[in-house]
């Protein structure tokens, strides 16, 4: 995929013609003429790293937990921030309802979706929350999920479900991660399917083991299961899309679900406390909005009116409303930008060339233990292992030690994590590889 060199550079904050003050106040100004170059080279990747104040004296392999921002965002906050401390009422009228407009706007065409189709939250477990407890079940229906899943799935659907009368009930994805296919998943998922089943929770790619699970190929047999189902009772396919999202060159008529969760505050490089609910029509019109709007004027006209308020659900229903950290809501547009500037295609072929790198070097040390799937159909940017006769949390100590930053997955069975991205180099991955093998040397 080929980009315009101008508009990169622009975008990364890093060329002559950096977005401008004048650019947050007018978004479209910041255009570049057609000038068509590819980003993949080493020397662009070196311009996205230098685009982050990340310091020098540690490797950062957690773009997983949250993110340095980008130039253009940092910018974009610091513009918008000045704009409210010196007149916060009236920089809010005068904005808010474009920029709220123009950030929907953003993550629709990252996303290939409509607007109206994208609810603004904070975070992915806000997502999952508001998806799941708006979700209009019966006693009787239920919830299927995964033993794999996150614990914020896990009580986001158990809440839903104590509230509902409905059923909650976990399945198995696989036998053996190791040698696990894309089918096993499918067909496992199949099997587990009722007549009382109401909707599947899954994770697109997990923070615990890095598997990345065939969203697109669940959708598809879930198609055929829904093919005799009345509307009420077709399976809606509900996605923590949070560690594909940024990583992945997917949207969502290519994953086919009905809703997608993420927070983008990880991977897409975006303002802290930021995320997205993109939804199909059918996803929205099987859920009820759970806190109060403040940019539907249908539902505040209704009450202004004393009326139930008409019309189905879309995005702009399901945003919460409240007020927010305006100046990072509104520069989550330049964090779109800055990744479309990169281009979809080259973020995932970068993500998974510095991965698989990764995965290849720790698959061939003798006292470590590659738990993620090294095929990238079945993983993305999140690499876990483990280190014989150490602990992951011993493991990561050391490694922080050395300078080099890993986490360790928070679940029952812990891992030792490098969540390689786009601001890392190859020199990095062999640093890295260097002291995992001085672990067990």
């Amino acid at each position: 995929m080929r980009h315009d060199r101008r508009k990169f550079l622009m975008l990364t904050g890093t060329g002559l013609a950096a977005v401008s003050a004048g650019s947050l106040v007018q978004p479209n100004q910041a255009t570049g003429q057609a000038s068509a170059t590819d980003t993949g080279n080493s020397g662009s990747w070196d311009t996205v790293r230098a685009a982050f104040d990340l310091s020098e004296d540690r490797i950062h392999m957690s773009a997983m937990l949250i993110a340095s921002h980008p130039k253009p965002v940092r910018d974009a906050i610091e513009e918008h921030r000045r704009g409210l401390d010196a007149d916060p009422v009236g920089y809010l009228e005068r904005n808010d309802s474009r920029l709220t407009r123009a950030v929907r706007s953003a993550a629709a065409g990252y996303l290939d979706t409509h607007a109206s189709l994208v609810a603004l939250t904070d975070s992915t477990t806000m997502g999952l929350g508001l998806v799941y407890n708006g979700l209009r079940l019966r006693p009787g229906q239920e919830i299927i999920t995964t033993d794999e899943d996150y614990y914020v799935t896990h009580e986001s659907v158990r809440l839903a479900t104590a509230r509902s009368g409905a059923d909650m009930r976990k399945i198995a994805l696989f036998q053996n991660l190791d040698g696990v296919t894309a089918e096993e998943i499918v067909d496992r998922i199949a099997r587990e399917i009722g007549p009382s089943t109401r909707a599947l929770a899954v994770t697109w790619v997990h923070s615990s083991t890095g598997l990345k699970i065939p969203v697109a190929r669940i959708a598809e047999r879930l198609q055929e299961i829904n093919a005799g189902r009345d509307e009420d009772d077709r399976v809606l396919l509900c996605v923590d899309g949070v560690h594909g999202f940024g990583t992945e060159d997917s949207d969502m008529p290519g994953l086919g679900c009905d809703f997608l969760m993420a927070g983008c505050h990880k991977w897409l490089f975006g303002p802290r406390g930021t995320g997205i609910i993109a939804a199909s029509e059918r996803g929205f019109s099987a859920t009820r909005p759970t806190i109060p709007s403040f940019i539907d004027d249908s539902t505040f006209s209704a009450w202004i009116n004393n009326e139930a308020p008409a019309g189905a659900n879309d995005g702009a229903r399901m945003t919460p409303g409240g007020f927010k950290a305006f100046e990072h809501r509104w520069a989550l547009t330049q964090a779109f930008e800055f990744h479309d500037g990169m281009g979809k295609e080259n973020v995932a072929a970068r993500t998974h060339e510095l991965a698989g790198a990764l995965k290849e070097g720790l698959a061939g040390f003798t006292n470590v233990s590659l738990v993620t799937p090294q095929s990238p159909e079945l993983s993305s940017g999140i690499v876990s292992f483990d280190v014989d006769g150490i602990s992951p949390q011993q493991a990561v100590s050391a490694l922080r030690e050395r300078g080099i930053v890993a986490s360790v997955a928070p679940y029952t069975r812990p891992h030792v994590r490098l969540t390689p991205s786009v601001r890392n180099t190859e020199a990095e991955i062999e640093t890295v590889l260097s002291a995992v093998h001085s672990l067990v040397d």
